[in-house]
């Protein structure tokens, strides 16, 4: 009953090609078993591999699935030269892809898990970190372009984007069309106020709408 004789001895440090094959392991028990059936047991018998091991690696079935996540994920980061087609274009890539692969579900899952769990939320709030800052590129890029003002927070902003995409991930709101999704951006970026040639009266709910809220 010996080990995998062609299996490299794994150490404190991930051995690359035995960190693949449990996550392979991984994939195939989500594909099998769903996210209910998921267990780092399940994946050490699948990778023929110790669960001590996994644990060194993933202290958590959460970090393993977020990595699994992360390894599926698809999703473009356009830079096309502009920001709202910037961010069509991310959103569109990341609807689809929640939507046509496992993804969506397993991501869904751990956002609803992450609520009752300390641990989950721990590495969700990890995962989250890593995702603004790569959707603050584009709103970087844009300052560099003069299409954001110097003093906006590109975090703040990757916020509210992921606010709109994680809202309708967990209502099951993955196909609007461009136009829906181009409207959303446009609020973010250019604002809701009336534009400054507006008529008065307009100007004039507005403002008063703002003090009243």
């Amino acid at each position: 009953m010996g080990g995998d004789p062609g299996r490299k001895s794994i150490g404190a440090r991930r051995n690359p090609d035995s960190a693949d094959a449990i996550l392979d392991a991984a994939e195939a028990v989500l594909v099998e078993a769903g996210y209910s059936g998921f267990s780092i047991e399940a994946v050490a018998r699948r990778a023929r591999a110790g669960k001590p091991t996994i644990y060194r690696w993933w202290p958590s079935k959460a970090a393993l699935l977020f990595d699994v996540y992360q390894r599926l994920k698809r999703v473009d980061n356009p830079d096309t030269g502009n920001l709202e087609d910037d961010l069509v274009g991310f959103l569109k890539s990341l609807f689809s892809h929640w939507r046509e692969t496992p993804s969506g579900s397993i991501f869904r899952s751990l956002i609803a898990e992450a609520q009752s769990d300390a641990t989950v939320a721990a590495v969700l709030a990890e995962y989250t970190k890593g995702r603004h800052a790569h959707t603050g590129q584009m709103i970087e890029r844009a300052k560099a372009r003069g299409e954001v003002a110097a003093d906006v927070d590109p975090a703040l902003v990757a916020d509210l984007v992921a606010s709109f995409a994680w809202t309708h991930l967990l209502t099951n709101r993955l196909d609007e069309d461009e136009t829906t999704l181009r409207k959303a951006v446009g609020y973010v970026v250019q604002g809701i106020a009336p534009p400054a040639n507006s008529p008065p009266a307009i100007r004039q709910r507005s403002r008063r709408r703002r003090i009243v809220g």
